[in-house]
């Protein structure tokens, strides 16, 4: 049983429209603290350390006379995306599946910090922020962006994936997999898509039409390949290779994203540095 998408008290209103988050993005001015590497995608002890660690490397650079630098945070169902606010560009872009962790200090209402865990490594890294007394709203931004994404993840295929590799490992065992014709994947199931009710469509040459492609702001995540969206892959197959991705979106979704306010420390973020 997949467990609850995030937990926070009743009393705490959405801040957002749904379709905010889905459709577009809310913004919110913050100053970057940096990321620091975790040894546990969760954990109120884990994340203090982190902001304690990154505190004291933020002293040591005032003291050489460096500013904190100011970042645009965009928050939607496909992320968490850290932009330059002048020139608009992407410096981080964190999937919300990839997600675990979220907290907002409680003492100040300025620090908050989430744990992202990189594809590939499976490193956790921590990053935090001073996000001028925003905090805790932005923590239930990316909550309900979290909430969001993994609905939209079961509409759009997640509940096959599991199904499908149970077919899958029923057919290898029975020794009964027929040769595959090139319109079923490679569990001998006809792909899922969200289009998959609509006819095909042909151009003049008998060819059927290739798949929309992401927009452009969302052409490299942060791990340097293209964000899988599962209800955006348009009248493609699953491939080897996408049926990965949404394996990894299955198990970070699973995992759930846990959100929680919490003392990080006593000693309050100087705004002016």
């Amino acid at each position: 049983m997949m467990n609850r998408a995030f937990n926070r008290r009743k009393d705490k209103p959405s801040m957002h429209n749904p379709e905010a988050l889905v459709k577009h993005h809310v913004a919110y001015s913050a100053k970057f603290l940096g990321i620091t590497e975790v040894d546990q995608p969760k954990g109120t002890d884990v994340v203090r350390v982190a902001v304690r660690k990154l505190k004291f490397q933020r002293h040591i650079k005032k003291s050489e006379g460096q500013k904190l630098p100011k970042v645009e945070l965009q928050i939607s169902i496909y992320g968490v995306k850290i932009l330059d606010p002048k020139t608009k560009e992407i410096q981080h872009n964190c999937q919300l599946h990839r997600m675990s962790f979220c907290a907002d200090d409680k003492t100040d209402k300025r620090i908050f910090t989430y744990i992202c865990t990189e594809p590939e490594t499976k490193r956790h890294l921590c990053y935090v922020f001073d996000s001028e007394k925003c905090a805790e709203e932005i923590t239930v931004a990316i909550g309900q962006a979290f909430d969001l994404a993994y609905k939209k993840f079961l509409e759009s295929g997640g509940k096959d994936v599991e199904t499908r590799k149970q077919i899958g490992n029923l057919q290898k065992r029975a020794g009964s997999i027929p040769a595959r014709a090139s319109s079923t994947d490679i569990f001998d199931m006809v792909p899922f898509t969200p289009t998959s009710s609509m006819p095909r469509i042909s151009n003049s040459n008998g060819m059927s039409p290739l798949p929309p492609l992401p927009p452009k702001d969302r052409a490299i995540d942060l791990f340097g390949a293209v964000p899988f969206d599962p209800f955006i892959c348009g009248l493609a197959d699953f491939t080897p290779d996408i049926q990965s991705k949404l394996d990894e979106m299955q198990e970070g979704f699973k995992m759930g994203l846990t959100l929680e306010g919490t003392v990080f420390s006593l000693d309050q973020v100087d705004s002016r540095c």
